[in-house]
């Protein structure tokens, strides 16, 4: 009989060997330190980015990426994923997912990657695009090992470096290496880099950071921005090519001329019709202001947002006839048509670049293509107006928390200037409550009333201008009241002042089973219409400065009829609270037999404090919550 037994060892070391290059025991997630997984949803073991900067108008971008992910809410982590478009060309794209121990579950490439629009429903065309990978796990932990590489013939926005990315993410090691064979000057800027084990072993002309075993950190609420506590690095050429135009910039003044110089001018041009007819709008009209109104009421009427970003659109406008031909634009495309309405009628005005949405100012010490919006800035002897012009809607001259209380970059023909928008702070965002209340017998609530807004809580409000009556009593019933069961809007009747930005609501209000009625006693709470009744989250050992954003004031002043057959004996005490965070002021009134008055102010302040005043900061809140869930008696005659 034969022997096959050298067959069967070497069809068996053959198993072997592919299955040893199908598993990589460097990736088991027990080779995790167990201070890496504290607090952590995901770590990232590797992540090593490399640039290329070929010349002013070319760069390459290398990155190797290798994430465990803990568990489903770091899955969010992942980053597998890459833009493209019209001059970014991918060259490198696949993934490895591994499972525990590190064996190899599934490998993708390129093609195997989702290839989908970057771009919202707000857009009507854009060259950009996204290659994402879509994987669902079946346990928990794994690894993806994440490659790319790209071209790039833009070097405007040369990739930034945060190493640590987002709470609840630990760090094994990442890596941001510059590669500069051209030697072209350029601009970094390290910031918050001291407390944190950064590497630098750069050279004039290269970079190269690195930072390892960086151990999660937990979100806190009321805490400042992500980027102004975490390290992070930015680079930009002097020299740098966006979308085929050549720039120079090594400060804003530089980069205002150039962006006027070479995106800007030549864009204001109007139709001739257009131009007779905003000018017969403002015929006989000499102040610039009202003038400035007439012309963003045109533009609202006659205009909506739509995002257009082709070959160069992110940054350049579309042509003033353009926008006036279709009657649409992105943010870019309407700005700058309502500057050549303004210049066509004699108002000087400028573009403004802008960070929207959250607080974040363009670097003054830092140039760079920065900002993702672009505003309107009017001069106005020392008290500049400022301009939304993608809002059909907003009044004239005001921003809301979209755009305020931020260093945004002025384009001038003589150069780029850095201003700041208005502040809507502390008392500037009012809402004010007054109500008449009737109590009955059996428990039941009536009233009416006035709810008035201004500033940032004007600009929460006007949405609901819109609403249906649906939308309007769910709005009431689940966003504002909904610590009221059985309540019931009656009427509604809203207004929106766009000359004094007020928004007032007026309601009547029914609130069935509302008192805890007695044999002897009708018992009821007294903040009806404004009730606080979270308290800000615990912090065992706070590791950030408390921050107050805007801060704001709110006041209410309830008067209540009671029932017919009962009588007022007691009230609370008053309270007034009045510290570096705000104030809380409470005062019961006896009116006569029949009616009690119930007045309110709660504020806080705009500030930033030690984290050691958090503390005193949640047992002022939780103070705050404990008197607006206040009860008062009523004794049956």
């Amino acid at each position: 009989m034969k022997k096959y037994y050298p067959a069967i060892l070497m069809a068996l070391l053959l198993c072997l060997n592919i299955s040893a290059q199908k598993t990589n025991s460097k990736l088991s997630s027990l080779l995790i330190s167990k201070e890496l997984t504290e607090n952590a949803n995901a770590v990232i073991r590797q992540n090593i980015i490399t640039i290329d900067i070929l010349s002013s108008s070319k760069m390459s971008v290398k990155q190797k990426r290798v994430v465990t992910v803990l568990n489903k809410l770091g899955k969010d982590h992942v980053d597998a994923y890459k833009h493209y478009n019209n001059d970014t060309k991918i060259i490198t794209l696949n993934a490895t997912i591994y499972d525990a121990l590190g064996n190899r579950v599934k490998k993708y490439s390129k093609k195997d990657f989702q290839d989908v629009s970057a771009i919202d429903g707000g857009t009507l065309y854009s060259d950009s695009r996204i290659k994402y990978l879509e994987y669902t796990p079946t346990s928990y932990p794994y690894t993806v090992v994440f490659e790319s590489e790209y071209n790039n013939s833009s070097t405007g926005f040369i990739p930034k470096w945060f190493p640590i990315e987002n709470y609840n993410l630990s760090v094994e090691e990442s890596v941001y290496k510059l590669n500069n064979p051209q030697n072209i000057s350029f601009r970094k800027r390290e910031k918050n880099f001291e407390g944190f084990s950064v590497k630098n072993s750069s050279s004039d002309y290269s970079l190269n950071y690195s930072i390892s075993n960086q151990k999660a950190i937990r979100y806190e609420k009321y805490s400042i921005n992500f980027e102004d506590f975490l390290p992070n690095l930015s680079v930009s050429l002097d020299q740098f090519s966006l979308k085929g135009v050549n720039g120079t910039a090594k400060n804003w003044d530089e980069f205002g001329k150039w962006m006027y110089n070479n995106l800007i001018i030549g864009r204001n041009e109007l139709p001739t019709s257009t131009t007779v007819k905003i000018n017969d709008l403002v015929k006989n009209i000499d102040d610039p202001i009202e003038k400035a109104k007439i012309v963003y009421d045109f533009v609202q009427k006659k205009t909506r947002y739509i995002s257009v970003q082709v070959d160069i659109g992110g940054w350049e406008p579309i042509a003033a006839n353009k926008v006036d031909e279709v009657s649409y634009g992105d943010c870019k495309g309407l700005t700058n048509y309502t500057k050549a309405l303004l210049d066509a009628v004699g108002v000087e005005s400028h573009h403004a670049i802008v960070y929207a949405k959250k607080i974040k100012n363009i670097d003054s010490d830092f140039t760079s293509l920065q900002g993702n919006h672009m505003i309107l800035n009017i001069p106005n002897n020392g008290k500049d107006v400022w301009l939304e012009c993608t809002s059909q809607t907003m009044p004239f001259g005001f921003l809301g928390d979209f755009t305020d209380d931020r260093d945004v970059l002025v384009i001038t023909p003589e150069g780029g200037v850095i201003k700041r928008t208005p502040a809507y702070i502390n008392q500037n965002n009012l809402q004010s409550i007054k109500a008449d209340i009737t109590l009955l017998p059996n428990g039941y609530l009536l009233a009416s009333l006035t709810r008035t807004s201004k500033g940032t809580q004007y600009d929460d409000k006007t949405t609901i201008e819109s609403f249906t009556k649906k939308e309007l009593d769910k709005y009431y019933k689940v966003n504002v009241w909904d610590y009221n069961n059985n309540l019931e809007i009656v009427n509604s009747k809203l207004r929106n002042n766009k000359e004094k930005i007020e928004f007032t609501e007026r309601l009547d209000v029914n609130i069935e089973s509302f008192a805890k009625v007695r044999d002897s006693s009708y018992l009821f709470k007294l903040n009806v219409f404004n009730r606080i009744t979270g308290v800000p989250k615990r912090y065992r050992n706070r590791k950030r400065s408390l921050q107050i954003d805007r801060g704001f004031i709110d006041k209410d002043e309830f008067t209540f009829k009671i029932p017919n057959g009962y009588s007022i004996i007691n009230l609370p005490q008053n309270k007034n609270i009045d510290n570096k965070f705000g104030t809380y002021k409470l005062s019961f009134e006896k009116i006569d037999d029949t009616t009690l008055k119930y007045e309110r102010v709660f504020s806080l302040k705009k500030g930033t404090h030690p984290k050691e005043d958090y503390k005193a900061y949640r047992k002022f809140r939780k103070t705050v919550a404990k008197y607006d869930n206040l009860r008062t008696e009523l004794i049956k005659d």
